[in-house]
């Protein structure tokens, strides 16, 4: 059913993702408004937009004339509002299932994998939005260059091979409470496949056949289905096993249907693939985000960019709120200490911006203040968190951030837990009571020449930009 026209109420309005779908969705022709728990910059945002938004999340909020409830993947099935709104006899959607109907109508590209799919989804947005392709797209991070984290495109793709067809409608695919099965996009990437959600998939099989299943909701090859998936990390042949759509790889290996070559000194990606050369030098650090990058370039050729625009757009990219971002430099009586802040917040992700960032920096030493996201995360994959810190001297791991976690949960592991592990491995590593006993220990531990990464996906992020402003 088209969301053209309809009487939307968003319930989490004020998420990188929910306020793109409110713009989208008023773009398209619908009557939104929304709600949220705390006023933010977000809803400021909406608001000028002409989107009403109420911190009142009572029965009492939902308007006479909604004919359409969208609510976050955060919100329990058992709120008020989602509850008052079936009683009502008012058709109720997940964010994911938005997405998914948003796709139908236009032409959709999704980026699912563990790590990787913000980036991944900004750089290819870039590479789209360069070449003239004018994408739509929501994606769950701030990303400066592109004006936000979501952005309304043109009803029908502009130039290139396919133009006349229907927008581009670009997203990534979250896995979390299998929400990207509600995805249905004709193009789409999986980056990596991991341990993660262990809460809602229970081990490694259990997320490998989520993945499956995102591939077989991809189109028949002979309709335009495509897949694009690492050659390396992904367990493709069981995920693509039962997937009928026009499967490709990407990776490392000279066997992958796109092959990529890093320069860790020079940061020079070289992309390989049918019909196509394309070179260009990284801003992102790492490995991992030249992956990343050819991932995007991969999408955007797919998606009918000229090949020269997508390798300038490549090169040109600045990178994302809270992904691997440079935060400043601040000054000390010993020397400079230069700080990073990113999102990471699974073993392999940390791993791998740690290593780059010492590759990249040379530091005297690296410290790292690390905030666990969800004690069941935690908990399942704590053997793999101690293990992933071996490019650091120093871990500094606050309180746990918790959204969904039960109280039982929070009794099973803390920060101290994972401080232990760490130290049992040879790390030295301090636990924090708080955010603010956190910031307080870096003016301690920090000398001239270190470098300072701060990492999570909780409210971890605001240490950095305070350690460096404060006296």
């Amino acid at each position: 059913m088209t969301l053209t026209g309809r009487h939307i109420e968003l319930i989490g309005i004020g998420g990188c993702g929910m306020s793109g779908l409110a713009r989208v969705l008023q773009a398209r022709g619908a009557q939104v408004s929304g709600s949220d728990l705390v006023p933010s910059p977000v809803t400021e945002a909406l608001e000028q937009d002409g989107i009403p938004v109420s911190t009142d999340q009572s029965v009492a909020s939902l308007k006479p004339d909604t004919d359409l409830v969208i609510a976050t993947a955060a919100l329990s099935a058992d709120h008020p509002v989602l509850a008052k709104a079936s009683s009502r006899g008012l058709e109720v959607i997940r964010y994911a299932d938005a997405l998914g109907r948003l796709q139908e109508e236009g032409f959709g590209i999704s980026i699912a994998g563990t790590h990787g799919k913000s980036t991944t989804c900004a750089m290819c947005c870039h590479a789209l939005l360069h070449a003239g392709l004018a994408p739509s797209f929501i994606i769950g991070a701030e990303v400066p260059q592109l004006g936000g984290g979501s952005q309304v495109g043109a009803a029908k793709i502009p130039v290139g091979p396919m133009a006349g067809l229907p927008g581009l409608m670009v997203a990534e695919a979250c896995e979390f409470n299998r929400s990207f099965h509600a995805h249905r996009p004709k193009h789409a990437a999986i980056l990596n496949v991991e341990e993660d959600h262990l809460d809602v998939y229970h081990n490694l099989e259990g997320v490998i056949q989520g993945f499956a299943e995102f591939a077989r909701n991809i189109p028949d090859a002979q309709l335009g289905g495509r897949l694009l998936i690492a050659h390396d990390g992904a367990h493709r042949r069981v995920v693509t096993r039962s997937s009928n759509a026009r499967v490709e790889t990407f990776g490392l290996s000279t066997e992958a249907d796109w092959s990529l070559k890093f320069n860790v000194d020079t940061q020079e990606v070289q992309l390989r693939g049918p019909g196509s050369e394309l070179q260009w030098q990284n801003p992102m650090p790492g490995e991992h985000n030249a992956l990343n990058a050819g991932a995007a370039a991969i999408l955007a050729l797919w998606a009918g960019a000229e090949p020269s625009l997508v390798q300038e757009a490549m090169a040109q990219f600045t990178g994302l709120a809270r992904r691997t971002e440079f935060v400043g430099t601040k000054t000390l009586n010993s020397g400079d200490v230069r700080v990073w802040d990113d999102y990471g917040h699974h073993p392999t992700e940390i791993d791998r911006t740690l290593r780059a960032l010492r590759a990249s920096e040379s530091p005297r030493r690296l410290v790292c203040v690390f905030q666990p996201h969800q004690h069941s995360r935690t908990r399942f994959l704590l053997d793999e968190f101690a293990s992933s810190f071996s490019a650091a001297d120093v871990v500094i791991v606050p309180e746990i951030y918790f959204v969904r976690d039960s109280e039982s949960a929070q009794d099973l592991v803390n920060q101290h837990t994972l401080v232990d592990r760490l130290r049992a491995l040879g790390t030295y590593a301090l636990a924090a009571d708080s955010l603010e006993e956190t910031v307080s220990r870096l003016d301690t531990v920090l000398c001239g020449g270190d470098l300072l990464v701060v990492m999570g996906a909780g409210p971890v992020g605001a240490v950095g930009p305070q350690w460096v402003h404060s006296s």
